[in-house]
């Protein structure tokens, strides 16, 4: 005969055993799927940062690139305006280069019998003139043809003095005009070259 085994431990503590082992490895189960999502969130994250970082040095890259451009072309523009203001003073030099004499000429011109000038200053388009007349009516005339000369668009008399010049009694005048600025004729401008652009042969 076969002996008989007795089961000494209770049916409800085997159960119960069994399942704290389930329990156990469900629970190992569950940790290591948090730690697996928790590693993919970041490296998902890590993969995103990096991603982004990389987008921002290129802006910052191509941002560099615009500010080094639109500065170049602030200093083109402003090349271009010194180089029109040259062109421009070089036209009113060339067209204003006659102009002293021609003002000359017409106050010569116009200076009464009996008025005698001294001297002549220029400041832009202000003549300043001292002179000596046998009366004050010469000055106050001499004023009076320049402000009707077209070469002058008006002239105010400052003062008259009396002075004496050896044994002669003076009116000494002080006197301003402004001269009138004459048109720039289309020749006296300077022409720029312009670019030929020849097709290659």
């Amino acid at each position: 005969m076969s002996p008989i085994r007795i089961n000494l431990l209770p049916h409800r503590q085997l159960k119960r055993a069994r399942e704290q082992r389930l329990f156990s490895l469900f629970a190992a189960l569950a940790v290591g799927a948090a730690i697996l999502v928790v590693i993919f969130v970041q490296s998902w994250i890590s993969g995103v940062t990096d991603k982004q970082e990389s987008r921002n040095a290129f802006l910052r890259s191509e941002t560099a690139k615009l500010d080094a451009q639109i500065a170049e072309i602030a200093q083109l523009k402003q090349k271009t305006q010194d180089l029109i203001a040259r062109k421009d003073a070089v036209e009113n030099l060339q067209a204003n280069r006659t102009e002293p004499v021609r003002l000359m000429t017409e106050m010569a011109r116009l200076v009464p019998e009996g008025l005698y000038l001294k001297s002549l200053k220029q400041t832009n388009d202000e003549i300043t003139i001292v002179g000596y007349g046998q009366s004050e009516a010469r000055a106050f005339s001499f004023m009076r043809v320049l402000a009707e000369s077209p070469a002058f668009k008006s002239a105010d008399l400052v003062q008259v003095v009396t002075t004496k010049i050896g044994n002669l009694e003076l009116k000494e005048f002080t006197l301003k005009a402004h001269a009138r600025q004459t048109a720039v004729p289309p020749e006296a401008k300077v022409k720029t070259p312009e670019k030929q652009v020849q097709g290659g042969k």
